[in-house]
C-alpha cells in the first residue's frame, strides 16, 4: 500500500500524502510548514533525506528519484560516523609539513573540513585559527586558496603564510578590477597568479566571478561579516562558496545580534545545511519577526552544530591552554553634565518619536531610533572623555601600556589632545592599512603608550598581547560580542600576564541603560558556543533598549513620554533636517 508521492524538484522534496500521514510527517520534520497545505515541501539536505527514507519505511510512497534519496541518506550516515570518530579523537591527528609544527588541536581542523567541505571554526580568541587554516591548505585539492578578510588583516595573513608555509606564493589584491586575474595558458584556461590570493569583503564584490573560476578553498576571516544577507558583499561570498571545494569560516563571535544570524553564516559555509531560511526559523527560533528571531534553545542548537560537523569550537580549557581569567572592572567616572544638558530640541523630538505608539510611522521611528542612539552615545562619550583620558594617564604613569577602545571621532579628538604627551596612535576605520601598520609598530616598539582602537576595527589584530595587558573601554557597544573581540586583542596566546579590562561608565547619558543591557545579555552566543555557560544575544535594540533610553532621557528633563499620535513630531524632525 502506498500513502502518497515524493517528488524531487529544484533541490527540494515535494510530498503529497494522506491527511493522517501528513500530520505525522509534520511532527517528524519541524522544519516543514505546520499550516494546512496540500503539498509539504522540505529541502533536500542529507539529514532530511535520511529522515525521509526512514519515514518511508513506515509509510511507503512512490518516490520520483529513489536513487538520489538513498545516496543522500547514505552520505549522511558516513559523515555521521566519521564525525563521531573525530570527536572521540580516535587515532592521532595528521601531520603537516609546515615550517613550524602546528599544535595537535590545530592539525585536527582539516579532518573536520574534509568531512563536510564547509566548517565554522569558532575557537576561543587567540587559539591560533590562522595556523589551523594553513593546515587546511595542506588538504588535497585545496589550492589555489582565497582568503577574504578585513583590509587591515591582509599583511597579517601574508606574514603567517611566509612564516609557516614559505613555499606558497601569495598575492594581495590592490584593486577590485577583475583584469588582474586574466592570465591564460596556451590552452585558454584561467591560471591562478598565486597559491593564495588575499582580498577584502568589499573587493570581492567585483572579483567573485573570476575568483570562483579557479579557487578550491575559500577562507572567510572574521566570518561574522556574513551574518546579514541581502547585500552585494553577501551575494559575492555566496557565489564563491557555492563553486569551491572547501569553505572555512573563522570567528570566535560569529554573530553580534540576534540568533537568526547563524543561518546566514552557516548557509555560506555549508549551503543548505540548515534547510531554507523559513525552515530554520520554524525549527530553531521563537515566534516573532524573522529579522529579529531569537534561538529558542541555544544550547541544543550549539550541540546540533557540533554533532553535524557544522561548527568546531574549542575553548582554552579544551586544549589545555588556559590563561588566568580576565579581570573585568566596571569603574564609574565623571561626566560633563553641560554636554548632556545641551541635548535639547531635536533629541527631545527623537525621543518622543521613539516612544510613540503610532504604527503608521514605523519607518520614521526606526530612523529616529538610529539618530537618537548615535546622538546619545556620542554625547555620553564626549561628556566623559576628559575623565577617561585622566584615568588612562594614571594607568600609564603606573607603568601600563593601554589599548583604549572608543567609537566616535569627536571622542578620539579629545583623547588625542589630552594624552598627546603620551604619543597616542589611532587604529580606527579611518586609517589606511599602512597607517594602521605604523600605529601597531609604534605601540609595540614602545614609542606610543596608548593605542586608541575603534570598537569594531580591531578584530583579528595580533601581537598586542606581547606588550600590553590592559584594555580600557572609554565607550561601549550594544553587543557583548564586540567587547569580547576587543579584549581578545590582549587576552590571547602569548600573553604572559593576567589581563585587566576596565569599563569606564558614567551615571548619566546612555551608559546606565547600556550597562544594564550588557549585564543581562549573556544569552544566545554563549549557549551555542559553550553549552552550560551563559548566553549572548542582542536584546531588541529598537523596541526595548532605545525606548528605555528615550524614556530615561525625557524623564531626566521632566518631560512626559508621549502615548498618542506622533505625526507632528515627525513633521517637526523632518523640517529641522531639511533646514539643516
Amino acid at each position: 500500500m502506498l500513502y502518497g508521492t515524493v517528488i524531487h524538484h529544484l533541490g527540494d522534496w515535494f510530498i503529497t500524502c494522506e491527511p493522517q500521514v501528513k500530520a505525522r510527517l509534520k511532527r517528524v520534520f519541524p522544519r516543514a510548514p505546520q499550516e494546512a497545505a496540500k503539498v509539504i515541501r522540505i529541502s533536500d539536505t542529507p539529514e532530511n533525506s535520511r529522515d525521509l527514507l526512514w519515514f518511508l519505511e513506515r509509510y511507503p510512497m512512490e518516490v520520483s528519484d529513489p536513487g538520489r534519496l538513498a545516496r543522500q541518506a547514505q552520505g549522511h550516515r558516513e559523515q555521521e560516523y566519521r564525525l563521531a570518530e573525530l570527536l572521540a579523537r580516535r587515532g592521532p591527528p595528521p601531520s603537516f609539513q609546515l615550517a613550524e609544527p602546528p599544535r595537535d588541536y590545530q592539525a585536527e581542523v582539516p579532518q573536520f573540513l574534509d568531512v563536510k567541505r564547509g566548517l565554522l571554526l569558532g575557537d576561543d580568541v587567540g587559539l591560533g585559527k590562522t595556523v589551523s587554516s594553513l593546515c587546511c591548505m595542506q588538504l588535497a585539492g585545496a589550492h589555489p586558496a582565497v582568503i577574504v578578510a578585513p583590509p587591515h588583516l591582509a599583511r597579517h595573513w601574508e606574514g603567517f603564510i611566509r612564516r609557516f608555509s614559505p613555499a606558497l606564493t601569495t598575492h594581495i589584491t590592490r584593486t577590485g578590477k577583475p583584469e588582474q586575474f586574466t592570465k591564460r595558458s596556451r590552452q585558454g584556461e584561467l591560471l591562478p597568479m598565486a597559491d593564495v590570493i588575499i582580498t577584502s569583503y568589499h573587493k570581492l564584490r567585483s572579483l567573485a566571478e573570476v575568483l570562483a573560476e579557479y579557487a578550491n578553498l575559500v577562507i572567510f576571516e572574521e566570518c561574522q561579516q556574513l551574518r546579514n544577507s541581502g547585500s552585494s558583499i553577501y551575494e559575492a561570498c555566496m557565489h564563491v562558496a557555492e563553486r569551491v571545494k572547501f569553505r572555512l569560516g573563522l570567528s570566535a563571535t560569529p554573530i553580534y545580534n540576534y540568533g537568526h544570524e547563524f543561518f546566514y553564516v552557516v548557509n555560506v559555509l555549508q549551503p543548505g545545511a540548515l534547510g531554507s531560511r523559513a525552515e530554520f526559523i520554524r525549527e530553531w527560533c521563537t515566534a516573532g519577526p524573522m529579522d529579529n528571531a531569537r534561538l529558542s534553545d541555544p544550547v541544543e542548537f550549539g550541540a546540533y552544530l557540533r554533532r553535524e560537523g557544522i561548527m568546531l569550537r574549542r575553548t582554552r580549557r579544551d586544549v589545555n591552554r588556559e590563561m588566568p581569567a580576565v579581570t573585568k572592572i566596571l569603574h564609574e567616572v565623571q561626566a560633563d553634565t553641560d554636554v548632556l544638558d545641551k541635548l535639547e530640541g531635536n533629541a527631545i523630538d527623537l525621543a518622543r518619536a521613539i516612544l510613540s505608539a503610532n504604527e503608521s510611522f514605523k519607518g520614521e521611528r526606526m530612523r529616529a531610533s538610529a539618530e537618537f542612539d548615535n546622538l546619545m552615545r556620542q554625547a555620553t562619550g564626549v561628556a566623559k572623555a576628559p575623565y577617561v583620558a585622566e584615568f588612562v594617564r594614571l594607568l600609564v604613569e603606573n607603568g601600563e601600556k593601554v589599548v583604549l577602545f572608543g567609537w566616535h571621532r569627536a571622542v578620539y579628538g579629545i583623547w588625542l589632545e589630552r594624552l598627546k604627551d603620551l604619543d597616542p596612535v589611532l587604529y580606527t576605520g579611518s586609517e589606511s592599512p599602512s597607517q594602521k601598520a605604523e600605529s601597531e609598530e609604534r605601540f609595540k616598539s614602545g614609542t606610543a603608550k596608548v593605542f586608541i582602537m575603534s570598537l569594531r576595527s580591531g578584530a583579528g589584530v595580533d601581537g598586542l598581547q606581547f606588550v600590553c595587558r590592559t584594555a580600557v573601554f572609554g565607550e561601549l557597544d550594544w553587543s557583548p560580542g564586540v567587547h569580547e573581540q576587543c579584549v581578545g586583542r590582549v587576552d590571547r596566546d602569548g600573553q604572559s600576564d593576567p589581563v585587566t579590562a576596565y569599563f569606564l561608565v558614567s551615571d548619566e547619558g546612555a551608559d546606565p541603560i547600556m550597562v544594564d543591557v550588557l549585564g543581562i545579555k549573556r544569552d544566545q552566543l554563549e549557549g551555542v558556543r559553550n553549552p552550560g555557560g551563559g548566553l549572548v544575544e542582542r536584546v531588541d535594540l529598537g523596541e526595548n533598549n532605545l525606548r528605555a533610553l528615550a524614556r530615561s532621557f525625557l524623564a531626566g528633563r521632566g518631560i512626559a513620554a508621549p502615548s498618542t499620535d506622533a505625526t507632528d513630531l515627525f513633521k517637526r524632525i523632518e523640517t529641522e533636517d531639511t533646514s539643516a
